[in-house]
């Protein structure tokens, strides 16, 4: 018997890798259906019992698995409040990055490793209840002492009470924290949610370029700073050349890892949207936006979206006058796994949009080519008139390792993350000094940090923000002070911890807003 109840007090252990700290040696849990089995006489209800504990055991054992998931990707544990909205999004990245055949292989894999652990559960029970009850005794004495020395020591503990526990509080404070949220946004003064006109800023051109996963890490960690520095470097010198002023600083993000548009609209909105129901909450709203401080301004509004491939409902609740998605910018070369155009067409495309425009635009751009897997990783053309309608990519298809093949390999993962970024932001220095002109205002920033496979724990969640114009003027508040970490140049204060992103729509209004004193 004891051999029996060392094994299930081992499964039973097995959710206490997703609790925080040092876990107990010994589960309570174990030792309840231990003693319950031995004394249920009816074989009938020792049947029930133990089938409807192992399947609970399977589905407890996959919000185990799907915790320790969301920790490596997202960098936060999992919140079953949050999560069940992510589901489509989780499948299509799965889908995306190793096609529909291995995303199911995947799954079935999975869940061929829950039946496994389900079977054994049940197994290890079924050999508990078949001791005699003239022979149990002993066992029961063990099974009451440990279960009193839980009182006094940390060796013993509940470990699946306790996951169970930690969600339900998580559920109760976050369903909270979102009608807090809620209320502050319906019922706050009606002036805090109406669009405010940027005239500084009316009559020119404001790029706001999201590059995905361009955190502040690619300088702070050793591992990709001989990488990204060399490239930053060559930025600041094709920017100089051509003209243009650049301050950098940094900003906290929300999110790391994934989920970029609630980086995006924090931005946008000035408020902290650190959760899919924040966001859509926010949306439903009809909260104002920088897109509508910018349409208010004179400018039109336009979103390029090279990642959206399907219907965007939420898009629409922005009020874009257009939103430019995959199937919108022409692109007639190959994808790039989960990429489906390189930067460098993106920004040749929107180079394209803005002539088809005379007035004075507003742009956000979802830049994807650092989007994970990293791979391939491509050259940067020199002859950008060469780029035409993309098929000119055609050369590089196929071209690279299959992400599987690489993401065996963490270094090597970490190797062509930091080649990403550096591509990306070669791209859009390159952009900026062919093609900005006087009456631009180009902002360049992350949406959020990589994953912990990426950053490790506990890394900071600033992201670098780079500042470019041809007119100094646009550039100055920006090194006011009011925004800690910027300074000139390409490189942000790597000692001072950015602002949060949801400080970044404020400080437009008050700088370049009614009242400022910009000249």
């Amino acid at each position: 018997m004891l051999l029996w109840l060392l094994l299930l007090n081992i499964l039973f252990l097995f959710p206490s890798l997703a609790l925080p700290g040092a876990g107990p040696w010994v589960s309570l849990e174990a030792l309840v259906l231990g003693a319950v089995l031995c004394k249920l006489p009816r074989p009938e209800r020792r049947h029930r019992l133990t089938l409807a504990v192992a399947l609970s055991y399977g589905l407890l054992g996959f919000l185990v698995l799907a915790d320790a998931l969301v920790r490596e990707s997202l960098g936060r544990g999992l919140n079953l409040y949050l999560e069940v909205r992510l589901l489509d999004a989780a499948w299509d990245l799965m889908t995306t990055n190793l096609g529909e055949v291995l995303a199911v292989l995947a799954l079935a894999l999975l869940l061929m490793v829950l039946a496994g652990a389900i079977w054994l559960l049940r197994y290890a029970l079924e050999r508990l209840k078949h001791h005699s009850r003239p022979h149990l005794a002993k066992p029961l004495w063990l099974i009451v002492g440990l279960a009193l020395a839980a009182s006094v020591t940390p060796w013993v503990g509940s470990p699946a009470l306790a996951f169970v526990a930690n969600q339900a509080s998580l559920i109760s404070h976050t369903h909270q924290t979102t009608r807090t949220f809620t209320s502050q946004i319906l019922t706050g003064p009606e002036t805090a949610n109406q669009p405010v006109p940027l005239p500084v800023l009316a009559g020119k051109d404001v790029v706001l370029g999201f590059i995905e996963s361009y955190g502040i890490s690619t300088l702070t960690d050793e591992r990709y700073r001989d990488t990204v520095g060399p490239t930053l470097d060559f930025m600041a010198r094709e920017l100089e050349t051509a003209g243009l002023t650049v301050a950098t600083g940094r900003l906290e993000s929300p999110i790391q890892g994934g989920q970029s548009w609630l980086g995006h609209l924090s931005v946008l909105s000035g408020q902290w949207i650190n959760n899919q129901l924040a966001y859509e909450t926010l949306l439903s709203s009809e909260f104002a936006t920088l897109v509508d401080d910018f349409r208010r301004t004179g400018h039109r509004a336009v979103a390029i979206m090279p990642a959206i491939t399907q219907s965007w409902p939420a898009g629409e609740l922005y009020s874009y006058d257009r939103i430019y998605g995959q199937g919108d910018l022409g692109y007639q070369g190959p994808a790039f796994n989960w990429v489906t155009m390189p930067d460098q067409y993106t920004w040749h495309q929107f180079r394209t949009i803005r002539q088809q425009n005379s007035g004075p635009l507003f742009a956000e751009l979802a830049l994807i080519s650092s989007h994970a897997p990293w791979v391939p990783i491509l050259p940067v053309l020199e002859d950008w008139e060469a780029i035409a309608d993309g098929q000119v990519f055609r050369r590089w298809e196929g071209m690279g390792e299959a992400p599987v093949s690489l993401w065996r390999e963490p270094e090597r993962v970490r190797e062509h993350y930091a080649r990403a970024i550096a591509y990306a932001l070669e791209v859009a220095g390159g952009f900026a000094s062919r093609y900005i002109g006087d009456n631009t205002l180009m902002i360049i920033l992350g949406d959020h940090q990589p994953a912990p496979l990426i950053t490790g724990e506990g890394a900071s969640r600033d992201v670098i923000v780079h500042v470019i114009s041809a007119d100094p003027a646009l550039v100055r508040p920006f090194l006011s002070g009011e925004l800690p970490g910027f300074r000139p140049g390409v490189r942000p204060d790597l000692q001072t911890p950015g602002a949060p992103m949801s400080r970044f729509r404020p400080f437009l209004h008050r700088h370049f807003g009614e009242f400022s004193s910009a000249p």
